[in-house]
């Protein structure tokens, strides 16, 4: 009797004590860093960044000219746009290694994946469209041709409604309505819009401006613009915090990256980094910033509470952009 009462009471603890090792192991695992992956179109390689160490813990081959890039939602799959070969690149993470290629239109670039992971879009410069590919079959289902001229960049809304595209020879963003798999809209803004960024709750949308080197804040509901932002000379990609309460902006002819408050749509900080920073992309918990310096052959890192380069990070010859998970 004394036996039995004394397995009952250690029961608990053991089942406490191995809960409590599942949890740390569990927490372990969530609280891992992320990595950074760097397309670099002159090497024909991808970078791969322990974004805990900020070093380069493998270069594999990604085709000839890789461009645009964005993870499956588990991480576990990369698709890059190989321009050039005018594929896209399915590469797998633990092989790391391209494991499949899918044909596309003639010089694809803006690579993006949708919120609920069904579709990727890729942006094709020639052909004027936007390809949508399965992730479960990589079989392209439907193309929407876009107004904007040699379209380069792709961008999902957080509710996978809309897809927003840029074009180089545009003066304006084209909006596709996803279930209904055609263009819907557009809304004008300065000559070469480039990057794309939504706010996590979907309501307001910012695009940079290459040649007006401005930044546009989209109000989605409306589809018109409600604010007109200063950045830098040629302002190019976007990234904005997971609380929203920064929007980043690379501008590739002075070699910075503006940081702008959301609360007021005012540039609060210039942050030089390397020569013609191009694409970036933040960490989850958003207290670094990835930017891809085309013309340096480097990743700038930046600290986004004190704004200032934490480390330059060498990669290949001409990085495109960054992509984290």
């Amino acid at each position: 009797m004394q036996k039995s009462l004394r397995q009952a009471r250690r029961a608990p603890f053991g089942q406490t004590a191995l809960a409590a090792a599942l949890a740390l192991l569990f927490a372990g695992s969530a609280a891992a860093a992320p990595f950074a992956y760097v397309p670099n179109e002159k090497s024909g390689t991808l970078s791969i960044i322990d974004c805990a160490t900020d070093t380069v813990t493998a270069t594999i081959k990604a085709g000839t000219k890789p461009r645009g890039l964005a993870t499956s939602i588990d991480g576990k799959t990369i698709y890059v746009s190989d321009q050039p070969n005018n594929a896209l690149l399915v590469i797998d993470v633990a092989k790391q290694a391209v494991v499949d290629s899918i044909k596309l239109d003639e010089s694809p670039e803006g690579v993006s994946v949708s919120p609920n992971g069904e579709y990727v879009a890729v942006a094709s410069e020639i052909s004027n469209s936007v390809a949508f590919i399965s992730t479960a079959t990589r079989k392209p289902v439907f193309s929407v041709k876009t107004r904007g001229k040699n379209p380069e960049h792709a961008e999902f809304s957080p509710d996978g409604k809309w897809l927003y595209v840029s074009a180089e020879e545009a003066d304006s963003v084209d909006i596709v309505d996803v279930a209904l798999r055609r263009q819907v809209g557009e809304v004008k803004v300065g000559e070469r819009p480039r990057g794309i960024g939504f706010r996590s709750d979907g309501k307001t949308a910012y695009v940079a401006s290459e040649m007006a080197s401005m930044v546009y804040a989209i109000d989605v509901a409306t589809q018109k613009v409600t604010a007109k932002i200063k950045a830098g000379t040629f302002s190019n990609g976007v990234a904005i915090r997971p609380d929203d309460r920064r929007v980043f902006i690379s501008n590739g002819k002075d070699g910075t990256v503006s940081a702008i408050d959301t609360a007021d749509n005012k540039v609060v900080a210039t942050i030089p980094v390397g020569k013609r920073p191009w694409n970036m992309a933040i960490t989850p918990d958003g207290k670094k910033l990835y930017v891809a310096n085309g013309r340096s052959n480097s990743v700038s890192v930046i600290d986004t509470d004190s704004n200032k380069v934490v480390k330059e990070i060498a990669v290949g010859e001409l990085p495109w952009g960054v992509v984290i998970h």
